[in-house]
């Protein structure tokens, strides 16, 4: 009876996540025959769930809208994606931080004691870290204000401390996607003035009242939004945050730099096969060591700094590789503190 009513309960949280199940589907998932899927069916019509069910060779059970499903019905990894998303959300989203303590803790507990154990056990601690190339976390009503533009497919206006062609510069555009990649939220936009796509560091939106005026909505150039967002050569990154920051030409082609530039990078096209590439970091031998990883040719626009943190870093490999020519033992691992 105890495996009966578990295979209920998922059931349940399987109808909370989607209203309708392919019988095939649903078997697979319990891990039952169909023949005991159906009885399993039987069983919540008797409890008052009204699912109904759809004849013939591709049957699919369907819960109907406004039934009450009882609220919680987590499994074991349903709880613990819940924990880690309530401990890492604020941050990305600024003034979330003692809202989700709260929700963690009113989740925790109802959960019964072998599912709150599983959920203690996962603790996220947020550090500070002077190699964090994540933006600052993003206001929540922001989020909110362009979230509901999206959906409501509603021409947004907003003020954007962006590029230094945009400074306190109001656009409107038509929003057509919010992104969360590489610890930043963009939103995929049509710029109604310009007639062309961007995309928009969300942490440096001010939105304003809404417009009202609605538009319908484009075809993305490319069928993955996440894609068109990491080839953007320019997607509304500064460098500004780094100590030391310079500009390099580099002999690959932009839509590659740009694929794999950390974040705060601007990659310009300057031919098919080479781009201008602007980045900053901690150091300055940290900057070129970033810049050598593209494995290409590389010319230093500036400053004099990067020119001489090439150099010096051309000289420790050097004698690294004349040291593995002369037959020296390699150290393996790190010295003891």
């Amino acid at each position: 009876m105890a495996e009966t009513a578990a295979r209920l309960l998922l059931l349940l949280s399987l109808f909370q996540s989607r209203r309708e199940w392919p019988g095939r589907v649903l078997a697979e998932r319990l891990e039952v025959s169909p023949r005991t899927v159906r009885r399993d069916i039987d069983r919540l019509r008797e409890l008052g769930y009204p699912v109904r069910v759809t004849k013939g060779p591709g049957s699919a059970y369907r819960l109907d809208a406004g039934a009450k499903i009882p609220p919680l019905l987590f499994d074991d990894e349903q709880a613990i994606a819940v924990a880690v998303a309530l401990q890492t959300a604020p941050s990305t989203v600024a003034g979330l931080g003692e809202a989700a303590d709260r929700a963690l803790a009113t989740i925790r507990q109802v959960m019964p004691e072998r599912l709150r154990q599983r959920v203690d056990a996962v603790r996220v601690t947020s550090i500070d870290n002077a190699w964090d190339l994540a933006a600052p976390p993003v206001d929540s009503r922001v989020l909110l204000a362009v979230g509901t533009a999206v959906r409501h497919c509603e021409v947004l206006s907003f003020d954007y401390a962006g590029r230094p062609a945009d400074p306190g510069r109001r656009l409107r555009v038509e929003p057509h996607h919010l992104v969360m990649w590489s610890g930043r939220w963009y939103l995929v936009a049509w710029e109604v003035e310009r007639c062309r796509w961007r995309t928009f560091r969300a942490d440096r939106i001010t939105p304003h009242t809404p417009t009202g005026r609605r538009f319908t909505p484009r075809e993305l150039p490319g069928a993955d939004v996440t894609a068109f967002v990491v080839g953007q050569f320019d997607r509304g990154d500064t460098p500004d945050q780094w100590a030391c920051h310079g500009e390099v030409i580099l002999d690959a082609p932009a839509a590659v730099v740009a694929r794999w530039a950390p974040g705060g990078a601007v990659v310009e096209e300057v031919g098919p096969d080479r781009c201008r590439l602007g980045l900053g970091a901690w150091s300055w031998p940290g900057l070129a060591a970033l810049i050598g990883t593209f494995g290409c040719d590389i010319e230093v626009i500036g400053p004099p700094e990067l020119t001489a943190a090439c150099e010096e870093l051309a000289h420790r490999y050097a004698k690294a590789a004349a040291g593995r020519r002369a037959g020296r033992p390699a150290r393996s691992g790190c010295p003891a503190p």
